[in-house]
């Protein structure tokens, strides 16, 4: 199980105040000292947190392979291209959001999507497809020749923290979630099913699988025991728990973690 360490809370710190300090760059040697596997960071089009130096820096100098996420606007694959990340994760965004609320459309005619995978390719930059664990997702995905998915884990995440901890503790509220307790238990272990059998039928069409999105230091466990994912990408929880133990000591605790 590999870790990806998504940084970009770093910056959301920076730009609070719109000053130098911290810098996101700083973390990538402690990162590869706790044995990260991967750098991941997401540009987004508002530019809230990461800017163009950002990833410009981060995938000119990380001695780690970069994870880009970014949307599938014409700009943002421009950005890409000319700084050829390791992988490319193609993201939904929305301008009114907190952070990301589901996967990418990827069902139906969807020409701008398969014009940015091709065009990505032929910069020799693996792509990865930020998708909701559905059948119709997964064969979609293959059908436009990606090699990576990643299973956006926020309703998981979200079953979980109503389930242990009474209150909705994330942005992508789910309102027929509001369940009795007994009710909130079967959801969280049907979703661990779906989350397996999407994986299980993702790698058998020849598609590696990653994960991501509110999986924290209580609610990892169930989805690194999934076989078939072969990566994680965290972010928040890392970087807040960083702010008490140091990254190293956060990187190294969720690697712990996910031991299978």
């Amino acid at each position: 199980m590999k870790l990806g360490v998504n940084i970009d809370h770093i910056a959301v710190l920076r730009e609070a105040r719109k000053v130098a300090d911290p810098d996101p760059l700083d973390a990538l040697s402690i990162c590869k000292r706790a044995g990260a596997d991967q750098i991941t960071i997401h540009l987004r089009e508002d530019r809230r947190h990461m800017q163009d130096f950002d990833a410009e820096n981060i995938i000119r100098l990380s001695t780690l392979p970069v994870n880009l996420e970014c949307a599938i606007a014409p700009e943002m694959i421009e950005i890409a291209c000319k700084h050829r990340p390791h992988r490319v994760t193609l993201v939904p965004e929305n301008r009114e959001e907190v952070t990301t609320e589901g996967g990418l459309a990827v069902t139906g005619k969807q020409i701008r999507l398969q014009n940015a995978i091709e065009k990505l390719h032929q910069y020799e930059i693996e792509v990865s497809l930020f998708i909701d664990p559905t059948a119709e997702a997964v064969t979609a995905s293959k059908a436009l020749g990606v090699e990576w998915v990643e299973f956006h884990t926020g309703k998981y995440a979200n079953i979980y923290a109503m389930l242990y901890s009474g209150l909705n503790l994330t942005p992508y509220a789910i309102p027929e979630l509001n369940l009795p307790r007994h009710a909130l238990k079967k959801a969280l272990i049907e979703e661990i099913a779906t989350l397996r059998k999407q994986s299980a039928d993702a790698k058998a069409l020849g598609i590696k699988v990653a994960a991501g999105h509110g999986l924290n230091y209580h609610n990892v466990s169930d989805i690194a025991a999934i076989d078939e994912i072969e990566e994680l990408n965290i972010g928040q929880s890392i970087i807040a728990r960083s702010l008490y133990t140091g990254l190293e000591q956060a990187i190294l605790d969720m690697q712990a973690k996910m031991v299978r």
